[in-house]
């Protein structure tokens, strides 16, 4: 379908050149529990497992009713990975989100596209140091093309991309955003 796909995750992850988070020592483990404690609402799909806390997803098929939900609660679902400046870039504007809008109807979930190899090397010690609020999974499903036009038909593949969406509104933004007030305006603009 977007067999550019590839070749943009690979360019990425080139010219991403993010160093390697060190892991903190005395980070508390709240940060992760949370994240899994945030997954258990009602009809929020299963994980496969859990790595130290953050819900792991093996395929698209796994995760795909997180893109299905019809309530009253609007998702703002990032796609990121750890390897990727301009995502690693935008994750606090994501945060700011998460807190501003902590008692509301809107869920922040950042999608990890890490590699499988990266999840306890750099994915988990990279949530512990920034200490992330907002709910992080992980998908390890790296046949991009079968799924991103599920996702949404306007995405090309390149990461940063965020959907918008509360039962069948939907917006997407297939590029970095450059400000909390950016994800605000769509919030507000599009989906409220």
């Amino acid at each position: 379908m977007k067999p550019i796909l590839l070749i943009t995750v690979i360019l990425l992850s080139i010219s991403c050149n993010a160093q390697p988070d060190k892991q903190q020592k005395d980070t508390p483990t709240t940060t992760l529990s949370r994240t899994q404690n945030a997954t258990t609402e009602a009809n929020w799909p299963s994980p496969n497992k859990y790595v130290e806390g953050i819900p792991v997803y093996e395929s698209y098929s796994d995760i795909a009713p997180m893109f299905a939900l019809k309530n009253d609660t609007t998702y703002v679902i990032n796609f990121w990975a750890t390897w990727c400046q301009p995502c690693v870039k935008e994750l606090p504007h994501f945060e700011q989100l998460t807190e501003k809008y902590k008692d509301s109807k809107v869920k922040v979930v950042l999608v990890s596209l890490d590699f499988p190899k990266q999840l306890e090397s750099k994915l988990v010690p990279f949530v512990k140091k920034h200490e992330l609020k907002s709910t992080v999974v992980t998908l390890l499903d790296g046949k991009y093309n079968d799924w991103i036009d599920k996702v949404s038909k306007e995405w090309s593949g390149a990461i940063p991309a965020t959907l918008f969406y509360r039962a069948d509104q939907q917006y997407f933004l297939g590029h970095s955003v450059e400000s909390t007030e950016e994800l605000e305006n769509v919030l507000n603009n599009y989906i409220h």
